[in-house]
């Protein structure tokens, strides 16, 4: 079924848009939270979870692209629940993706950079489109869908040291983009 017709489903306030959401989605989803909690209990929770905020949001809201919005809420949800497990303790995953970003990204603790966040997040999205499809898609899947170097270099057909190449020269040419664009990191 289409997004379309499955928003619509969820405007009519029928059942049946979870199970069309489910099917369509349901496994991506649950792939994506997996990759952040590591357990596959958790993430079929946090999927769930995704799939009544889905039902409580739409409507008023009409997403443009239905799959972005509800990886984005599942992808909270995932994080919210991993942050509960860890408080305390960060495990070597979420440190290693913090700080392969931390040189790229102004620090999340400055009130007046926290306040630019559209402005970053519209200067991250102008940088990826000027990038390769395939570029971009290596650095969305690891720092958006958190999948590790070996699951990337699987999905793409090329080598684990090739990965790290792009993903390397990807900050890099984000840290560039940002002082270009005046953003100060």
């Amino acid at each position: 079924m289409e997004d379309r017709a499955i928003i619509d489903l969820y405007w009519q306030r029928s059942p049946q848009a979870i199970d069309e959401t489910a099917h369509k989605y349901g496994g991506r989803l649950e792939s994506l939270s997996v990759n952040i909690l590591h357990n596959r209990q958790d993430a079929e929770e946090c999927v769930n979870d995704t799939y009544h905020a889905a039902w409580n949001t739409m409507p008023p809201r009409k997403p443009e692209f239905l799959f972005a919005y509800l990886a984005k809420i599942a992808r909270h949800f995932s994080l919210g629940r991993y942050d509960y497990y860890h408080a305390q303790k960060r495990t070597a995953s979420v440190v290693e993706l913090s700080a392969e970003l931390e040189r790229c990204l102004p620090a999340p603790d400055d009130a007046e950079r926290r306040m630019e966040s559209e402005e970053i997040g519209r200067a991250i999205s102008g940088f990826l489109r000027g990038q390769s499809v395939r570029t971009r898609q290596v650095f969305v899947r690891r720092y958006w869908y958190m999948d590790s170097v070996k699951d990337i270099a699987r999905t793409f057909g090329i080598s684990e040291s090739n990965v790290k190449s792009i993903l390397f020269r990807m900050r890099a040419g984000l840290r560039e983009y940002f002082e270009k664009e005046g953003i100060a990191l």
